[in-house]
Protein backbone atom coordinates (compact mmCIF):
# COMPACT_ATOMS: atom_id res chain seq x y z
CA UNK A 1 0.00 0.00 0.00
CA UNK A 2 1.54 3.35 -0.99
CA UNK A 3 2.07 6.09 1.54
CA UNK A 4 -0.18 9.12 1.64
CA UNK A 5 1.11 12.68 1.48
CA UNK A 6 -0.61 15.89 2.50
CA UNK A 7 0.86 18.82 0.56
CA UNK A 8 -0.01 22.34 1.65
CA UNK A 9 0.95 25.74 0.31
CA UNK A 10 0.43 28.84 2.40
CA UNK A 11 0.84 32.58 2.19
CA UNK A 12 0.76 33.60 5.84
CA UNK A 13 -0.68 37.01 6.74
CA UNK A 14 -1.15 36.41 10.51
CA UNK A 15 1.99 34.82 12.04
CA UNK A 16 0.50 34.73 15.57
CA UNK A 17 -2.61 32.95 14.29
CA UNK A 18 -0.45 30.50 12.38
CA UNK A 19 1.60 29.79 15.50
CA UNK A 20 -1.59 28.96 17.40
CA UNK A 21 -2.71 26.71 14.53
CA UNK A 22 0.65 24.90 14.60
CA UNK A 23 0.35 24.32 18.32
CA UNK A 24 -3.16 22.87 18.02
CA UNK A 25 -2.62 20.86 14.85
CA UNK A 26 0.64 19.28 16.05
CA UNK A 27 -1.12 17.01 18.53
CA UNK A 28 -3.53 15.65 15.91
CA UNK A 29 -0.70 15.17 13.42
CA UNK A 30 1.25 13.03 15.91
CA UNK A 31 -1.88 11.16 17.00
CA UNK A 32 -2.49 10.02 13.42
CA UNK A 33 1.11 9.10 12.65
CA UNK A 34 1.97 12.08 10.47
CA UNK A 35 5.61 12.88 9.81
CA UNK A 36 6.55 16.33 8.53
CA UNK A 37 9.02 15.90 5.66
CA UNK A 38 9.18 19.45 4.27
CA UNK A 39 8.61 22.97 5.56
CA UNK A 40 10.12 25.39 3.03
CA UNK A 41 9.57 29.13 2.71
CA UNK A 42 11.62 29.37 -0.46
CA UNK A 43 10.86 26.55 -2.90
CA UNK A 44 12.55 26.76 -6.28
CA UNK A 45 9.86 26.94 -8.96
CA UNK A 46 11.19 25.27 -12.08
CA UNK A 47 8.13 25.62 -14.28
CA UNK A 48 4.84 27.47 -14.13
CA UNK A 49 3.72 29.12 -10.92
CA UNK A 50 3.44 27.81 -7.39
CA UNK A 51 0.71 28.95 -5.01
CA UNK A 52 1.81 30.27 -1.67
CA UNK A 53 5.11 31.17 -0.09
CA UNK A 54 5.47 28.17 2.26
CA UNK A 55 5.23 24.53 1.22
CA UNK A 56 4.63 21.70 3.71
CA UNK A 57 4.70 17.96 2.99
CA UNK A 58 3.42 15.52 5.61
CA UNK A 59 3.79 11.75 5.18
CA UNK A 60 1.27 9.17 6.41
CA UNK A 61 1.24 5.40 6.33
CA UNK A 62 -1.45 5.53 3.63
CA UNK A 63 -3.84 7.87 1.84
CA UNK A 64 -6.60 6.65 4.16
CA UNK A 65 -4.52 7.59 7.24
CA UNK A 66 -3.96 11.06 5.73
CA UNK A 67 -7.72 11.41 5.21
CA UNK A 68 -8.41 10.22 8.77
CA UNK A 69 -6.07 12.92 10.10
CA UNK A 70 -7.58 15.68 7.97
CA UNK A 71 -11.14 14.70 8.96
CA UNK A 72 -10.32 14.13 12.64
CA UNK A 73 -12.01 16.24 15.31
CA UNK A 74 -8.61 17.43 16.55
CA UNK A 75 -7.52 18.72 13.17
CA UNK A 76 -10.92 20.14 12.27
CA UNK A 77 -10.73 22.21 15.48
CA UNK A 78 -7.39 23.69 14.35
CA UNK A 79 -8.22 24.12 10.65
CA UNK A 80 -10.18 27.40 10.94
CA UNK A 81 -7.12 29.01 12.54
CA UNK A 82 -4.97 28.15 9.49
CA UNK A 83 -7.64 29.31 7.09
CA UNK A 84 -7.94 32.64 8.95
CA UNK A 85 -4.15 33.14 9.21
CA UNK A 86 -3.14 32.25 5.65
CA UNK A 87 -4.25 31.79 2.06
CA UNK A 88 -3.95 28.03 1.67
CA UNK A 89 -4.08 25.15 -0.75
CA UNK A 90 -4.11 21.50 0.36
CA UNK A 91 -4.09 18.16 -1.44
CA UNK A 92 -3.67 14.51 -0.52
CA UNK A 93 -1.48 12.54 -2.92
CA UNK A 94 -0.70 8.85 -3.12
CA UNK A 95 2.94 7.77 -3.04
CA UNK A 96 4.38 5.99 -6.05
CA UNK A 97 4.13 2.22 -6.04
CA UNK A 98 5.85 0.58 -9.03
CA UNK A 99 3.77 -2.01 -10.78
CA UNK A 100 5.08 -5.53 -10.75
CA UNK A 101 6.16 -6.63 -14.20
CA UNK A 102 5.43 -10.07 -15.56
CA UNK A 103 8.49 -12.31 -15.88
CA UNK A 104 9.82 -12.82 -19.40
Amino acid sequence: MPKGYVILTETIHDPAGMAEYSRLSGASLAEHGGRVLVVDDDVEVLEGSWPGRRTIVIEYESVEKAREWYRSAGYQAALPLRQAAADCNAVIASGFAPRATAPD
